[in-house]
């Protein structure tokens, strides 16, 4: 079992460093797919995995002198943390008053299914769609407040959801968005791991396979930051739309097993 898990933490964070995925946003439904979690649980392996495979592909960017959107990534970021601690309050409090565990996954995973759906739809009509660039410090905080705090109470890292966003409002290129991405999640899911260790802590939870699922997660981030230095804007859109489709029908089946 802890090679299935390593794996999906490698395969995940490859492609999330890759094509500013995240890695969450495939974590997440795979995890559900598996079975062997609970909701919170989940949330952390996948939170410490992204958080991995963001360290050290901010680390290899910096190498190679890939540089950020300045004050609109940082003021980003900023929002992402507060909204990133909302959402981890949110779900935590949801997931207090809920018995059945079962419902916040369907409702995790529509959630999920109809946002990758809205994003496909958005990325392959993009050309044929106003963009924008945001300069009013406000919005742009509101902005990074509504991805963090979307990607901590869904535990997906955010990344597809950045990508279109900040493709929309800030009209970043592929390879913009995929490094302005992970820098977003770098510090949404700092702030949610926090959140869990200063209130409920790890202790209560089941999260032996966390070492190798962040294990999966680092190495797939040097993985997916070589790759993405060598590859176009236009072969990163096929991974991004393709992982998307496959996401999206992976949600829509999670929903229909935890209804019956």
């Amino acid at each position: 079992m802890a090679l299935i898990y390593f794996l999906v933490g490698l395969v995940a964070s490859t492609l999330g460093a890759m094509a500013g995925l995240g890695g969450g946003i495939i974590i997440k439904p795979a995890l559900d797919f598996l079975g062997h979690y609970d909701v919170t649980t989940i949330g952390i392996l996948s939170a410490a995995t992204v958080f991995s495979m963001a360290c050290v592909s901010l680390i290899n960017a910096a190498r190679a002198r890939i540089k950020v959107k300045g004050k609109i990534s940082f003021v980003l970021a900023l929002g992402s943390i507060a909204g990133g601690i909302f959402g981890k309050l949110t779900l935590n409090h949801l997931v207090g008053q809920i018995e059945n565990q079962n419902i916040i996954t369907v409702f995790q995973a529509g959630i999920l299914a109809t946002l990758m759906l809205v994003i496909f739809l958005f990325v392959k009509n993009k050309a044929k769609i106003e963009t924008y660039q945001l300069h009013n410090i406000v919005i742009i905080f509101i902005v990074g407040f509504g991805l963090g705090t979307f990607s901590s109470f869904l535990g997906i890292g955010g990344g597809p959801l950045n990508m279109a966003t900040l493709a929309l409002a800030f009209s970043m290129s592929t390879k913009e968005s995929t490094i302005n991405s992970i820098f977003i999640i770098f510090f949404s899911q700092l702030a949610s791991l926090a959140m869990t260790a200063s209130t409920t802590g790890f202790a209560d939870l089941d999260i032996q396979v966390l070492g190798f699922m962040i294990v999966g997660g680092g190495l797939g981030g040097l993985i997916g930051a070589v790759i993405y230095q060598r590859i176009s804007n236009r072969q990163i859109e096929k991974v991004f739309n393709f992982t998307l489709l496959a996401i999206l029908f992976l949600n829509i089946y999670n929903m229909v097993r935890y209804l019956i």
